[in-house]
């Protein structure tokens, strides 16, 4: 019996469906799924072998050569290395000092310090767990309301996933063909949008039910407050300016940013953890101050002497402040952990690449692009409908599946489709940024619905035995719903995407003369004697 070919892409669809619902793991679930339809598409005669040799040279191609995904573990590295250094602990204390008194104080900062942890980690079970760990027996304490407590607990975690330098967003990047600087200036309007609206949200509560969220008295005041905020704030601003300010602007790519960043955790791990002598402190210090001049100087001309004056001292520091941390024991601890998560995840990344590429290879071989274009292009609405109804997928596929995995099997077959529709709308360049940063707001309600929401189950993990599950699955309704308000917002104004794209031109094109000048007159040919 031949299968039609039009069979082939739902019947593709619906057995990878099945392999996962049985519990198979995604990565071989997908590999085995396209080379079983691989097989059976060449026995059928709707493509010969030679078509499979596509994949061997796509993984080696455009996944084991691809730079970009370089990226991926330097900053998984760099949120290791931070999740045990202290940053988390210094961060919540020093807001919690200066929005305590507010009534619901502590759920203002803990949206702050999930938002710049958020820039900083990139990783959720980090945040969740470390901003429990910290904030969860101060909300106890003082009595405020359980399911506020552990839904503003595990909500502040996920929004790593929309906040530059967000993994989600890196890899969105590279199955859109994007740069991932476009895709992180797209991101940053949601994000505080987001931030405002859990802001918005904690605000309500303190006016409708107050007791819910009484105020914590302050223990620091004046100076040492000033002191205990900016010690919690600054070494994060400078970290996340270096992280994402070169990406932005240009001056290094996400995978030289990310070494970076990792670099500059190392360092922070090392001058909160380390006994530092005076020695170290003046190493430290110079490091610093040479940081700040070369950055200046590379702006004018980074080919300069002094600019390599500059980078030498601050290079020489770091490898003094990285030996330092090795002569730690629990500094060097805390690096093999790192590394070791670190290799997990570059590992669980490969391996879904390897199994998409597999699937998506045949998919595509049996019209699975046509089928897909001609499914969602027929949606009543145009593009709206189309937004909608995608949205609305992504979401039910989150109950299913993590973020990794749709980005590598959902989005390349979205991707040509909500170019043609989404372009007429904010253009051919912002189409796919505005398409992509939507499906991450999106997503993101997927660490906060069951059956696997993994930031309720973070969070469960570290709660007191007083915490009871029921409150922490029902304190996540609320924010589940403020983050698809955010999709509805991103959805109905694209500018909330597509504002820090669109930087306007101070070019007049009426004032623009082109002059072509003559060529000049060719000389005579040389004369032989």
């Amino acid at each position: 019996m031949i299968i039609p070919l039009e069979w082939m892409p739902p019947l593709m669809f619906s057995g990878l469906v099945v392999f996962m619902l049985i519990g198979y793991p995604v990565a071989f679930s997908l590999a085995a799924v396209g080379f079983f339809f691989g097989f059976m598409a060449i026995d059928f005669g709707y493509f010969t072998m030679p078509f499979m040799q596509a994949i061997p040279s796509r993984v080696f191609g455009n996944i084991l050569a691809n730079e970009l995904l370089l990226a991926i573990p330097f900053f998984t590295f760099m949120g290791a290395i931070l999740e045990k250094c202290g940053l988390a602990e210094d961060m919540l204390e020093s807001m919690g000092q200066l929005f305590g008194p507010v009534r619901g104080g502590l759920g203002y900062s803990t949206i702050i310090v999930g938002f710049i942890l958020g820039a900083i980690t990139g990783t959720v079970a980090a945040q969740v767990i470390a901003m429990a760990l910290i904030t969860l027996p101060i909300m106890i304490r003082y009595k405020y309301n359980m399911r506020y407590a552990t839904g503003v607990l595990a909500a502040s975690g996920t929004i790593t996933q929309l906040v530059p330098p967000s993994l989600v967003l890196i890899v969105l990047a590279d199955q859109l063909g994007r740069s991932v600087g476009d895709m992180y200036l797209g991101a940053w309007g949601p994000s505080l949008l987001q931030i405002a609206l859990f802001a918005i949200y904690t605000f309500y509560v303190g006016v409708v039910r107050p007791d819910d969220l009484p105020p914590v008295p302050r223990t620091l005041f004046g100076m040492p407050l000033l002191i205990k905020c900016a010690w919690g704030i600054i070494p994060a601003a400078v970290l996340i300016f270096l992280v994402l300010g070169t990406i932005m602007m240009g001056l290094a790519t996400p995978t030289e940013a990310g070494a970076m960043g990792t670099v500059g955790a190392i360092v922070l791990a090392v001058v909160r953890n380390a006994p530092l002598t005076k020695f170290d402190k003046w190493t430290f210090g110079s490091g610093c101050a040479a940081a700040g001049v070369g950055f200046v100087i590379g702006l004018v001309d980074f080919k300069s002497i002094p600019f390599q004056i500059a980078f030498s001292v601050m290079f020489a520091s770091i490898i003094w402040l990285c030996w330092r941390a090795w002569q730690v024991r629990d500094l060097r601890e805390l690096i093999v952990q790192a590394f070791q998560a670190t290799m997990r995840i570059t590992a669980m990344v490969a391996f879904i690449l390897v199994g998409a590429t597999c699937f998506s290879i045949t998919f595509q071989g049996v019209n699975g692009g046509p089928w897909v274009e001609h499914m969602l292009t027929g949606l009543p609405g145009g593009v709206w409908g189309f937004l909608v109804v995608v949205n609305l997928f992504v979401f039910f596929l989150a109950f299913f599946l993590d973020f990794f995995e749709i980005a590598f099997i959902i989005v390349p077959m979205l991707a040509p489709v909500a170019q043609k529709i989404l372009e007429p709308v904010v253009g051919h360049d912002a189409a796919l940024i505005w398409f992509g940063v939507m499906l991450c707001v999106n997503v993101q309600t997927s660490f906060m619905h069951p059956p696997f929401g993994f930031a309720l189950f973070y969070l469960r993990s570290v709660a007191p035995k007083e915490v009871k599950s029921s409150d922490i699955y029902w304190g996540s309704v609320p924010w589940v719903f403020l983050q698809l308000i955010m999709v509805v917002i991103v959805i109905a104004f694209p500018q909330s995407v597509t504002y820090f794209l669109d930087a306007p031109s101070t070019v007049d094109p009426s004032k623009i003369k082109i002059e072509l000048q003559a060529p000049p007159e060719e000389s005579a040919p040389p004369v032989f004697k």
